[in-house]
């Protein structure tokens, strides 16, 4: 217990100094970063190794194999090794930065009132309220919007008397819940997705790919709503009255929601188009001060905000070892992965260019989905694949392009694949395996969007860049 006490602090001080010298290294490009950052990297990979579970160490078994088959085939592996030790950093800041901002939120009684809101809401209006309102949770509270909003879909639906009624509104509720967490994933500037593709894909910014990345998110939550309201299951001719749930809530609890959402937005927006400076970095210096202030606004007593954080410090950062471990692990593998692969092909003579641009963004789109069904992480695979891809310019093609097929591929990842994060919780939801999220509740839904943003993805290749 106390050998926990003492080194519990000192790892997540070791994260803070990660997230410093991470912004650091984005704000002002200085390499001799690097080299104070990897030593951090390293302590932290030691320190969670060994309370590492099995998987994780599993992950670092794979780690350290691939490292040394990089060695053994890539003559430039000391370069690629620095970048790949780098790309975890860069994933741990991230991942830590916005943890802030969870723990910010998860103080606000808003939050729990607005989503309230939005769980109330009458049935022709509750897919498109829940779907929607999601988007922006996700944005404060990343995969804590699913708990919270599913937490309380199950709350408003509890009241129902008639079984059969009970479970269509839940599931019903929860796919919009669901749908609406990965329709964010293409254009959020707080998503792993929009900041993995900024740091893996040359020449694309997050300011570049926001706006087809709401076009995408425009079809999953267009296709959503459309095959709810027009497919919406049928009650059996003995089923009681639906019981409508009644709440005292006004549209007016969802206005701090929509002002976070400018607060966020509005200086991520200023800074990348103002300074060039990536979205990962602002992240990194935003997120935590905003997430400071909001605490403040809501204690009004610099005390009590300076105990949250050093507990945040202290015990949050701590208690997310684990997933951290993981994170940077699938991150890692990419990169040293793709590492070991590129003049493995070269030798091969595999050359990607001889392909036809518009089979390339197609298979981009599907990759991930189908790697998701093996348990290949996104990040792992957007880490893998994007170092393999030849430059954008030999198929005449913007590499945004890239990045819209990519990102639309990892939302339909979080729909279909039984090992991602949003169908765990939603089969937990559900009461339902997690298998039978992807390939029965969301089968019908995966086919017509992927057809839907398969065309979308060569009109904005073709007609539209």
């Amino acid at each position: 217990m106390n050998f926990s006490r003492l080194v519990d602090p000192f790892f997540g001080w070791v994260v803070v100094s990660v997230i410093v010298m991470q912004a650091l290294l984005e704000w002002t490009g200085v390499e001799w970063v690097q080299w104070p950052l990897m030593v951090a990297l390293i302590f932290m990979v030691g320190m969670m190794a060994i309370s590492a579970k099995r998987g994780g160490r599993i992950f670092l078994f794979v780690c350290a194999g691939l490292t040394l088959a990089m060695v053994l085939v890539n003559d430039d592996w000391q370069p690629a090794l620095q970048a790949a030790i780098v790309k975890t950093g860069f994933l741990a800041s991230f991942f830590s930065a916005l943890a802030v901002l969870r723990e910010a939120a998860s103080a606000s009684p808003a939050m729990g009132k607005a989503g309230g809101f939005l769980a109330a809401q009458p049935p022709g209006r509750r897919y498109i309220s829940l779907s929607f309102g999601t988007q922006i949770y996700a944005l404060l509270l990343n995969f804590g919007s699913i708990q919270l909003l599913g937490t309380l879909a199950l709350a408003s639906s509890k009241d129902e008397p008639d079984e059969e009624i009970r479970q269509i509104r839940t599931r019903r509720m929860l796919l919009a819940i669901q749908r609406g967490f990965i329709s964010a994933l293409p254009w959020s500037p707080m998503a792993f997705s929009t900041a993995m593709a900024v740091a893996t894909i040359p020449g694309i910014t997050w300011l570049g790919i926001a706006l087809p990345g709401l076009g995408t998110a425009a079809i999953l939550l267009g296709t959503g709503w459309a095959l709810d309201t027009v497919f919406k299951p049928k009650l059996s001719p003995n089923a009681a009255t639906p019981k409508r749930a009644q709440s005292d809530l006004h549209w007016t609890v969802l206005l701090p929601l929509a002002a976070l959402l400018v607060v966020i937005l509005l200086p991520v927006l200023a800074l990348e188009m103002l300074l060039g400076i990536r979205v990962v970095g602002i992240v990194l210096v935003v997120v935590p001060l905003l997430s400071v202030g909001w605490l403040y606004i809501q204690f009004r007593d610099a005390a009590v905000v300076r105990a949250r954080m050093v507990n945040y410090v202290h015990k949050e950062l701590p208690a997310f070892r684990g997933d951290l471990l993981l994170l940077m692990s699938a991150g890692y593998i990419g990169v040293v992965g793709s590492s070991v692969l590129v003049p493995l092909m070269a030798r091969a003579g595999i050359d990607l260019t001889v392909l036809p641009p518009w089979l390339l963004l197609i298979a981009l789109l599907w990759i991930m989905p189908v790697l998701g069904q093996l348990g290949g992480n996104p990040i792992l695979t957007l880490s893998l694949v994007a170092p393999l891809l030849p430059d954008a310019a030999l198929f005449d093609l913007d590499p945004t392009t890239f990045a819209v097929a990519m990102l639309a591929g990892w939302a339909l990842t979080g729909l279909t694949s039984p090992f991602t994060a949003t169908n765990m919780m939603i089969g937990r939801f559900g009461g339902i395996p997690t298998v039978d999220v992807g390939r029965v509740w969301n089968r019908s839904y995966f086919l017509v969007a992927v057809s839907l943003l398969a065309v979308w993805i060569l009109i904005y290749a073709y007609l539209i860049v």
